[in-house]
């Protein structure tokens, strides 16, 4: 069997403020908050997502807000840009929106494409293009109606020490097709119809350094549990040291550090953010695993409130 992954699932990057990281992107760019938790590993830093109405795979945004945390400096090893899809004709109103925030905005072009390239409240390098793949977001929030709003990832920049090695992992592990070369990026497509147009630079970079406004993983859809089993399986065959399977609540997770140097999650679809709380209440209220449900008072305590909020400028 080949195995070959239908796109991104998610990409999880680390920030300072969860109350700017929520204004941000629920505020700004109009994500549903789909759930509330916390990183497993450290319970007193919010893990927050943010997608579509349902958090599909393809949409999904997450971040730990570490208040006080370092900040990083994006280079090699990193997804350099986190590319989002917006309906076909929508550029026009982005950039009047972004405008209207007082983000700074450029445009850019690949392989035919036109871009909007800005960074997040935190130094987050984004970029928003018209496809008309994906089916549009049915969330409407803060003056984006769901014709306009963002469907999802178009894809992502990957920022690679060895790109040679970066590409070969794209193609030989996960799958992807290559479908052209612009002499500065090499473009891979993968069969989903978000998250699935990756570029990579074909010049090597330094390392990055991780920290608040940097991207820490991405992560590749699997389709289901036995599925997920043939990825690491596979990702180890071709010399690679994937994790033991690990229960992520919302999907199951394997890793590993591809030698170019950035960190790949491969990630079940299944079971979803429902699996706890009521497609319609989602990211209402911190959500625990069972192993830590027995510290919930002293948990939330210790995290900063957020809310989601309309911002003013959409008051206005």
């Amino acid at each position: 069997m080949t195995l070959q992954t239908s796109g991104i699932h998610h990409i999880t990057a680390f920030a300072r403020d969860p109350q700017g990281n929520v204004d941000f992107y629920a505020g700004v760019l109009g994500l549903r908050l789909v759930k509330k938790t916390i990183n497993f590993d450290a319970p007193e830093v919010y893990h927050l997502y943010f997608g579509d109405q349902a958090g599909s795979p393809g949409t999904i945004m997450t971040f730990f807000p570490w208040p006080g945390s370092r900040k990083g400096h994006i280079g090699g090893g990193q997804v350099g840009i986190t590319t989002f899809a917006v309906p076909a004709g929508a550029l026009g109103f982005w950039e009047a929106r972004l405008a209207k925030f007082g983000i700074p905005v450029e445009k850019s072009s690949r392989f035919g494409e036109t871009y909007l390239q800005f960074s997040d409240n935190e130094g987050l390098r984004l970029e928003l293009v018209e496809r008309e793949e994906g089916a549009n977001s049915q969330w409407a929030f803060g003056g984006i109606a769901a014709d306009q709003a963002i469907k999802g990832f178009g894809g992502a920049v990957l920022f690679s020490v060895n790109a040679a090695k970066t590409i070969d992992a794209l193609e030989n592990i996960l799958g992807l097709e290559k479908v052209g070369e612009d002499g500065t990026y090499a473009r891979f497509r993968t069969t989903g119809d978000l998250g699935n147009v990756i570029d990579v630079p074909l010049q090597s970079m330094s390392w990055g350094g991780g920290g608040a406004g940097t991207v820490h993983h991405i992560a590749w859809r699997a389709k289901d549990y036995e599925e997920h089993e043939l990825w690491r399986h596979a990702v180890a065959q071709y010399g690679y040291q994937p994790t033991p399977v690990i229960d992520r609540q919302y999907f199951n997770a394997v890793y590993f550090r591809e030698a170019g140097g950035i960190l790949f999650e491969i990630a079940t679809d299944p079971p979803g953010f429902a699996r706890d709380e009521a497609p319609e209440e989602l990211g209402q209220k911190v959500m625990l695993p069972d192993w830590y449900e027995p510290r919930r008072a002293e948990i939330e305590a210790n995290l900063i409130p957020i809310q989601v909020r309309t911002l003013k400028e959409d008051e206005a």
